[in-house]
């Protein structure tokens, strides 16, 4: 791909996804992001790739749009969210942000098909995408007194429909998903999610079997004309048990199936996709098949994975938009040969060695490690200070205690 003229990179959110892309801008173009937030996290302190503005209830629709159109912008300017709650508003404000900004974003029609998991399940049917068996929990189920019984033996999965009236909920206990092993815990759970103001319906799930290292996750990014340019699967061993953030990839080997690509390839091109996504999968033994858990309008939290193994995340929208280059490029199917491929980890190599399952994969990734090819998102020699090296050491520290506290609650009865 070509080098590029002028731009500038706005990134919405403050965490370690907004780093990973902000860091691959750095590494490819030598950009610093400008960086728009409701809070600040680790990930974007003490950084000199970024340029970080805290904005009060910028995750509100009115203070969003006025910010963002509010701001001056002297070369092709890309808008990239990195969080679902940002990744909603771009696409619901699209055609105004649009006058402004190169939006590589689905719109509002197609987020209201993929934000709400009933409908998103409905439209996975109608294009053969296999899923996880799913009952509909409704608020007037939950109040007519009558217990909740689940079709499918536990443990089950517990999960909102509308993730983003969800991620606005703040109560003890609250978590992305949860893992039920009895009536009386599903019972209770239903309960406190509409006693603590939730109003959607809610999923239950079968649960589908085995450790971390039976899903997938398959980062996209998919042109304005719908046209699927770079997929890159990636091989999760490890997730994070800490419950705001439960089912968070930790550790990360690349992988290669053409299989998977093609389908989730046909299946975004078919449903008129727009920009990065981040497709979630499990394989279930049971009929032998990988099933699909989520599709996130964005680049994954662990994204940078993408980059680490030889596959620059920020080339497809500045090829696309900025260069216009990408249109006459091949489709790139992700597949680093064995001497470039890197283990991406976002806990310390203790953890991982600790906690990841036993098998072949995690024996490649202890290979791997030992021969140094291995990376992180936030450590960065292009940006590493004292005071930032201080800070995220001691957030990775921080994992050890996460794990002790969370793991067996969480995964160990899985």
């Amino acid at each position: 791909m070509a080098e590029s003229p002028e731009f500038a990179v706005v990134l919405l959110g403050s965490d370690d996804n907004v780093y990973g892309i902000a860091r691959s801008f750095h590494e490819r173009y030598g950009t610093v992001a400008t960086v728009y937030a409701r809070e600040q996290f680790a990930p974007t302190r003490y950084s000199k790739i970024v340029a970080v503005h805290l904005v009060a209830d910028f995750d509100q629709d009115a203070v969003f749009t006025k910010t963002l159109m509010q701001l001056t912008c002297s070369k092709p300017t890309l808008l990239l969210p990195c969080g679902d709650a940002y990744a909603s508003l771009v696409a619901t404000h699209k055609q105004e942000l649009a006058t402004k900004f190169l939006c590589p974003t689905i719109d509002a029609t197609l987020l209201a098909e993929l934000a709400d998991k009933e409908r998103f399940y409905q439209l996975c049917a109608d294009h053969g995408i296999a899923y996880p068996a799913t009952r509909i929990v409704t608020p007037a189920m939950a109040a007519s007194g009558v217990a909740i019984s689940s079709p499918y033996a536990f443990p089950v999965m517990l999960k909102p429909a509308d993730s983003l009236a969800w991620h606005r909920l703040s109560f003890e206990g609250v978590k992305k998903a949860y893992l039920i092993h009895s009536q009386v815990e599903l019972n209770a759970t239903v309960q406190k999610a509409y006693a603590n103001g939730y109003r959607g319906n809610l999923i239950l799930q079968d649960f589908i079997p085995g450790d971390d290292s039976q899903t997938r996750v398959l980062n996209a990014y998919v042109t304005g004309d719908h046209r699927v340019k770079m997929m890159c699967l990636g091989h999760p061993l490890l997730e994070d048990p800490t419950p705001n953030v439960i089912g968070s990839y930790v550790a990360i080997l690349p992988a290669h199936d053409q299989t998977l690509y093609d389908q989730f390839a046909g299946f975004l091109e078919a449903i008129g996709y727009v920009g990065f996504a981040n497709i979630d999968l499990k394989y279930d033994v049971r009929d032998s098949q990988f099933k699909i858990l989520d599709l996130n309008l964005r680049p994954g939290r662990s994204a940078y994975y993408v980059t680490l193994n030889g596959y620059n995340l920020a080339q497809w929208p500045v090829a696309e938009l900025i260069d216009h280059t990408l249109a006459s490029e091949p489709p790139v199917f992700a597949d680093p040969p064995a001497a470039s491929r890197k283990l991406w980890l976002g806990v310390p190599k203790k953890v991982f060695a600790t906690y990841a399952s036993g098998n072949p994969a995690k024996a490649d990734a202890l290979r791997l490690i030992a021969a140094g090819q291995v990376g992180t998102t936030v450590f960065y020699d292009g940006d590493m200070s004292f005071r930032r090296w201080v800070l995220m050491t001691y957030m990775f520290h921080n994992y050890y205690g996460r794990f002790r506290q969370y793991f067996a609650e969480n995964k160990g009865g899985a």
